[in-house]
């Protein structure tokens, strides 16, 4: 065993870089000071992908260099975390923008029986032009609100990226996104597991060198992770509205049942019914994709899913689907029976040719969906 495997450290400092030239040596240089004045036993961890000279200026700072060369900041924290030994964690950026003097305030706080500490930068100050007001105000605002009412979490900052960990708790999250997306996974998953968050304010100072945010699809990885982690919001709900509105008016259509006082409707909404219980029905299908995904690709836990899996094979859901189709088919040939009967002349068939065509989708829906779960599931198989 090594020397270095066999010190005990009280926490390790891991930072992501990536093309860092311009501030990675005052970072280190501040987190040194910050370890030596507190007396902390401590290792600081570059994980990195630059093709500047950041290795080289980390190697000569003597900290502990984890070259991936992976793109993305989660694929960098993930690295990092590989090789960091300490009993916390503490995280924060390469760039200039955090202070390493903030770090005693983290670390007590876990000492203090917190698992997961987060700083607030919308709490403390923030620097002239370290921060796009778009960021500072309209992002802020809408994460802070999709967090709070998808997952229940009062997080100011949910995507500061000064944050400490004890190592505990950062084995039980089992964190597995690659990219900037990884800040929100973090935080959604120690909610979800009921860890103690606590919240800092801090100061957020600009960046040195340039910026490796992208505002559009950086905000959409974002938001499509909260969307994946919430199905049951985003499709469930809209899911089983649309269908029950959709097969109420189908039915009430089809027996002459829907009038309003005078007004009465004929067989025509029945085109709009039907697309809404197509829609609705793919939405809840939507449901069990978004969990599968969650469950097999980012360890999501689901004793829903595995019921469905022990219990639905794809023979089962397609038997079903074939039902649907069959019995949609079989409406679909009487009514070309009585045309035929009828020489092909008019006929009144509007009505049970739209429930033989909603039956056909919702049969072949059923079908090619049961394959995709399927394909979803092969790792639980």
């Amino acid at each position: 065993m090594s020397e270095r495997s066999k010190e005990k450290i009280l926490i390790s400092i891991v930072l992501p870089c990536r093309n860092e030239e311009s501030s990675l040596a005052g970072c280190l240089a501040e987190a040194k000071k910050v370890i030596a004045q507190n007396d902390l036993s401590a290792e600081i961890i570059v994980a990195d992908s630059s093709t500047d000279r950041s290795p080289k200026i980390a190697q000569e700072a003597g900290v502990i260099l984890v070259k991936h060369d992976k793109d993305g900041y989660g694929n960098a924290y993930l690295e990092g975390f590989r090789q960091a030994r300490g009993q916390y964690i503490f995280m924060a950026d390469a760039d200039g923008t955090y202070d390493f003097d903030e770090l005693p305030k983290f670390l007590k706080e876990l000492k203090n029986g917190a698992d997961l500490v987060i700083g607030n930068r919308f709490a403390g100050k923030i620097e002239s032009g370290a921060m796009p007001t778009s960021h500072r105000y309209l992002s802020r605002i809408i994460f802070a609100f999709l967090t709070k009412i998808f997952f229940g979490l009062k997080i100011g900052d949910i995507h500061c990226g000064e944050r400490a960990i004890s190592r505990e708790a950062l084995d039980r999250l089992d964190l597995r996104t690659t990219g900037m997306e990884f800040a929100s996974e973090m935080m959604i998953k120690a909610g979800k597991k009921g860890l103690r968050i606590v919240e800092l304010p801090i100061n957020y100072a600009r960046r040195q060198g340039e910026s490796k945010l992208r505002t559009i699809p950086d905000g959409w990885r974002h938001l499509r992770f909260l969307l994946l982690y919430s199905p049951t919001l985003l499709f469930l709900l809209p899911g089983i509205i649309l269908t029950i509105i959709g097969l109420l008016v189908m039915v009430l259509l089809y027996f002459d049942q829907l009038s309003f006082g005078a007004l009465r409707f004929y067989y025509h909404p029945m085109f709009g019914a039907s697309l809404l219980l197509l829609i609705g029905y793919q939405l809840i299908i939507f449901t069990v994709f978004a969990r599968t995904y969650a469950h097999v690709h980012l360890g999501e836990p689901s004793s829903t899913l595995e019921k469905i899996y022990r219990h639905l094979s794809i023979e089962r859901a397609s038997l079903v689907g074939i039902f649907f189709a069959l019995a949609g088919t079989i409406i679909l040939g009487l009514v070309f029976w009585h045309w035929y009967n009828s020489s092909f002349s008019s006929l009144t068939e509007v009505k049970n040719l739209i429930i033989a065509q909603t039956l056909i989708f919702l049969g072949l829906q059923t079908i090619f969906s049961s394959f995709m779960l399927s394909i979803l599931g092969i790792k639980n198989r």
